[in-house]
């Protein structure tokens, strides 16, 4: 962590003659006691100085809290699915009765949401809104799953509709652009199965059906020669205005 440079560099300016017994960054609890325990190695530093050094305590001792409660929530949870009933959670979790360790483990759990959303907003530490907050994302996940969903359901459509267009080709009206995309759209559709290789394959057809439309307005003539390049090309349209 960043801060946890700063504090380092911060004794390192104060010629700490111990501070190569500093931790690792990533070990941040053992900085802190570090820190805390050689605090006085700081003296030869301006009060400036000194002050931002225990402001980057304070903010790491937070950080490790907020990390602390997430993972006190998440053992808290498992075990429940373990069969622990909330009077047994109660003495570690140091209240008295079970109703209590309920409402400490919905206050924990608002550390929880907070970290699984990556959201700004903050969660309220009240059972109540740990409860609604837990439905909002509940219901979040729910509508990206459904839009996962939709989106592999017109990728598998668009596939055969892209393979349609290409089998009637020789219906098609071309011009230079009109070939161009038609080539991408052919180079790309054997190996389409990944999302990314689907993205890249809409587009390409996507460029190939504004270009047979732009052909169509400057001719002033239809681009298709026969019913079965017309039909696909109206399915093409139609698989990518869903």
């Amino acid at each position: 962590m960043a801060a946890v440079g700063e504090l380092r560099q911060l004794h390192e300016e104060a010629e700490d003659p111990s501070v190569e017994r500093m931790a690792a960054d990533d070990e941040v609890f053992s900085v802190l006691l570090y820190a805390e325990k050689h605090a006085s190695a700081l003296r030869k530093l301006p009060p400036e100085k000194r002050k931002a050094a225990a402001l980057k305590r304070v903010q790491l001792w937070e950080y490790l809290r907020e990390r602390a409660e997430v993972h006190q929530a998440r053992a808290v949870t498992d075990a429940r699915a373990a069969g622990a009933e909330w009077i047994e959670l109660a003495p570690v979790l140091a209240v008295k009765v079970a109703s209590a360790a309920y409402n400490k483990a919905k206050r924990l759990q608002a550390a929880v949401l907070a970290d699984d959303t990556a959201h700004s907003e903050l969660v309220r530490r009240t059972p109540e809104a740990v409860v609604a907050a837990e439905r909002r994302l509940v219901r979040r996940r729910e509508a990206e799953q459904r839009a996962q969903e939709a989106a592999r359901h017109r990728h598998h459509l668009l596939v055969p509709v892209a393979q349609r267009l290409l089998d009637h080709r020789d219906g098609l009206v071309l011009d230079e652009d009109v070939e161009y995309w038609l080539d991408e759209v052919a180079e790309a559709l054997p190996n389409c199965s990944t999302p990314t290789q689907m993205v890249g394959l809409r587009r390409y057809l996507d460029a190939t059906v504004r270009a047979l439309s732009k052909l169509e307005q400057r001719t002033a003539r239809p681009v298709t020669t026969h019913d079965e390049a017309r039909l696909a090309l109206s399915a093409a349209v139609e698989c990518l205005a869903r």
